[in-house]
């Protein structure tokens, strides 16, 4: 890849990233209920499912992908309980208007992280369109090493910043302009979003 077509899919990515969707919306309401602590632990984890759908695009394994169709609707069907179980949770816990680390719930990062990589990983038509993307910057029958990190690179610097930019405002947000009836209704709209989102995942095929 030249650095023309590096910058032009950098900001492809970066653009997709911003588009208002479930993932936006999880991590706006993470961050804005649990902290940005969270918020970028969501991120982690949807930068990482698609780490991991760019790796099997990238090299070709969309058969594979079909092959182990079984173990990804796995992966879907669980992700998809586990997003409305910590909906339920985060709608029945009790918040407070200023989140501190020691206020934070046992283990709310690496739910964070995990709500992120499995609403993620549910999608696997997410092979099929990078599939379809990266032709248009590149010549995919030549696919080297240099070009699959240089796009692993493109793709977590792309999508990791423009998610941690809504993790980093909806914090502050939250923090200077919400009071306490607002947090709460935060927070259940936050798990409505979790509870919505792994039902989609559920029932889509």
């Amino acid at each position: 890849m030249n650095i023309n077509d590096s910058i032009i899919l950098f900001f492809t990515l970066a653009t997709l990233a911003a588009v208002p969707g479930t993932s936006v919306a999880l991590v706006v309401t993470r961050s804005a209920t649990l902290g940005v602590a969270d918020g970028i632990a969501v991120v982690s984890g949807i930068v990482i499912g698609d780490l991991v759908f760019v790796s099997l695009a990238l090299l070709g394994l969309s058969v594979i992908a079909n092959t182990l169709g079984n173990l990804f609707l796995t992966i879907k069907y669980l992700g998809g309980a586990y997003l409305i179980w910590t909906g339920i949770t985060l709608w029945l816990s009790q918040s407070k208007a200023s989140m501190t680390l020691k206020q934070r719930p046992l283990g709310s990062l690496v739910g964070s992280f995990l709500a992120g990589l499995f609403m993620t990983m549910g999608d696997v038509k997410a092979i099929v369109f990078y599939m379809s993307l990266f032709p248009l910057f590149m010549d995919t029958k030549s696919v080297d090493l240099t070009d699959i990190g240089i796009i692993l690179t493109i793709t977590i610097m792309a999508v990791g910043s423009v998610k941690i930019s809504y993790a980093v405002l909806a914090t502050k947000i939250a923090r200077t302009h919400l009071n306490q009836t607002m947090i709460t209704f935060a927070r259940h709209v936050a798990a409505a979003c979790m509870i919505g989102a792994g039902s989609f995942l559920i029932v889509t095929n």
